[in-house]
């Protein structure tokens, strides 16, 4: 059986990221979505970015753009960076790198470089790091750093009056036009939650492991999910992106 499986906000958790894969026993029949955010909070995103260059060789794999990977990005292309990036994980990422060969940083680049903006599937299921503004949907998004920096689409979810209807002129457009829209980039645990959360037809799949949360791979179709330890407790020595 073929599953399609999504995949959360990493965060340079590579021990996280290694359990996580094992624990829900993945195959080369799935299908590997990711969402976004490899990289920034814990001390191994270098190692995360290895890890999934090799499997995008050895399994069916799609991945998102996340804003800290394009952060990552801009420093290791253009040697530009903020300094809101630096103390929000860019700091230890810069580290890191900083260790790495030229060719190895040069192979990253190139990695960066082709992540996806969003993925809408067959089932007209959307795929993306943080959402989107525009009413009729992704492909009439204006602003394509929307993609991976907005918020409003997980906002108006948690808000949303439970009782409208589709047919409602209150009930949210952008809601109406995919069947389900999958999303990392806000932590569940800003609403105490560790699993995923499911507001609307918005699953959000970020459970906060660059915080106090796991790692979390979410089956798209069952529901099903699976989770790595609570990332800090693999990181003892660090203090991840408190």
């Amino acid at each position: 059986m073929s599953r399609t499986l999504v995949i959360g906000d990493i965060h340079g958790s590579y021990k996280a990221f290694v359990q996580l894969l094992e624990r829900a026993a993945v195959t080369k029949n799935d299908h590997l979505i990711f969402l976004g955010d490899y990289v920034d909070g814990w001390g191994q995103s270098p190692e995360v970015i290895d890890y999934l260059i090799e499997l995008k060789s050895r399994y069916k794999c799609i991945f998102m753009r996340g804003n800290h990977d394009d952060l990552l990005l801009s420093w290791l292309r253009d040697g530009e960076y903020t300094e809101q990036w630096f103390t929000h994980g860019g700091r230890l990422t810069m580290e890191c790198y900083e260790r790495l060969p030229e060719e190895k940083k040069q192979l990253h680049i190139l990695f960066l470089e082709s992540l996806q903006d969003y993925y809408l599937d067959n089932d007209n299921r959307l795929f993306v790091h943080a959402g989107f503004t525009n009413l009729n949907g992704v492909k009439h998004e204006y602003f394509t750093r929307m993609f991976y920096w907005e918020r409003t689409l997980w906002e108006t979810a948690l808000s949303l009056d439970i009782s409208l209807k589709h047919e409602d002129p209150l009930y949210p457009k952008r809601f109406t036009l995919y069947n389900e829209i999958f999303i990392g980039h806000t932590p569940v645990t800003r609403i105490n939650k560790t699993t995923p959360v499911n507001k609307a037809n918005i699953w959000n799949v970020d459970t906060g492991a660059a915080f106090k949360g796991p790692l979390t791979i979410l089956d798209a179709d069952t529901k099903e999910y699976w989770q790595s330890d609570p990332v800090y407790t693999l990181y003892p020595e660090e203090s991840g992106r408190n």
